[in-house]
């Protein structure tokens, strides 16, 4: 029998939202089952970055999960300023231009993530429609 760990009830909460969300939003969702500690919260998200199957939104504060688990690939995420939607993307590119950048200067990245704000299409349309 696997047994199902804080780490595995932070990942599926969090798969099954549409938004990335605090470690305080993790903790108060997951309450009734039992979580009452924001300590318990960061552990389980700390493992979860480690295992590169959730990333943290820098800017946000938040945790969403990855797109494409195990990846090695820095992640990009488009984050829109109306709707608050994030979009993840992965592309071997840029990863290999910061590996450039830094080989360069003689500098050894450790974690890189690349977050650009904005409007999505939606709220883009939506901000070009005349009333």
């Amino acid at each position: 029998m696997t047994r199902y760990t804080n780490s595995d009830r932070v990942f599926e909460f969090l798969k099954s939202q549409r938004r990335p969300l605090t470690a305080y939003e993790i903790l108060d969702a997951l309450q009734e089952d039992g979580m009452t500690a924001a300590t318990t919260v960061y552990r389980a998200l700390t493992k979860l970055i480690a295992d590169r199957r959730v990333h943290r939104i820098e800017s946000l504060n938040a945790y969403t999960v990855c797109c494409k688990p195990n990846h090695s690939e820095t992640p990009v995420f488009e984050i829109c300023d109306a709707c608050g939607n994030v979009t993840e993307h992965v592309g071997t590119a840029i990863t290999r231009d910061i590996a450039e950048v830094s080989s360069g200067s003689g500098f050894s990245p450790e974690h890189s993530i690349i977050e650009i704000r904005g409007l999505c299409r939606s709220c883009g349309v939506a901000q070009q429609s005349p009333p």
